[in-house]
């Protein structure tokens, strides 16, 4: 199977949440963004959420779009399935308290189905747990704390691997 497109963008996960939704789809979905909490990532077919155990460290969000199905790959830390409408075309990924990280423009507006893989989410929030304690312990500044953050060793990262199923359906009732 061939990569139509590929976009990648870091975002902090403040509440531990990175959203990832069509342009047009403002409205969260609070039971959905509570499924990611225990699922990691979750999705309601217009927003996907995805759930880090750290608040603090910028994440990596790769979006990749194929032209088919594809497998999970193997040095992953765990998959789930997902289905993502974007009646615009656009992809925003969004931090929840600082806004916009980065807009995806898909190939083509649509249904797609996929699924999130993450890898490097517990090696992070254990790094990010040990530089707060330290912080605490040798009394820190803000600036030896963000820098610490900066280097953490472990990249957290969340990719999601799309491929377009089928045309957005009107939806008659709506108008």
């Amino acid at each position: 199977m061939s990569l139509i497109a590929e976009y990648s963008t870091t975002a902090r996960p403040h509440r531990g949440i990175v959203q990832v939704y069509d342009a047009n789809a403002y409205l969260g979905d609070d039971e959905t963004l509570a499924r990611s909490r225990t699922e990691v990532a979750a999705g309601n077919g217009y927003h996907l959420y995805l759930h880090s155990l750290q608040a603090d460290i910028q994440v990596q969000i790769t979006i990749k779009v194929w032209d088919g199905p594809q497998k999970p790959p193997e040095d992953i830390e765990g998959t789930v399935h997902l289905t993502l409408e974007s009646e615009t075309g656009q992809l925003v990924v969004n931090q929840l308290t600082y806004g916009p990280a980065g807009i995806m423009e898909l190939p083509r507006p649509g249904v797609y189905e996929g699924q999130a893989t993450w890898s490097g989410r517990d090696a992070t929030a254990a790094y990010c747990d040990s530089s707060h304690r330290r912080s605490v312990e040798e009394d820190w500044s803000t600036e030896q704390l963000r820098a610490a953050w900066e280097q953490c060793p472990v990249a957290e990262q969340y990719t999601l691997a799309l491929w377009f199923v089928r045309e957005s359906e009107d939806d008659e009732d709506e108008r």
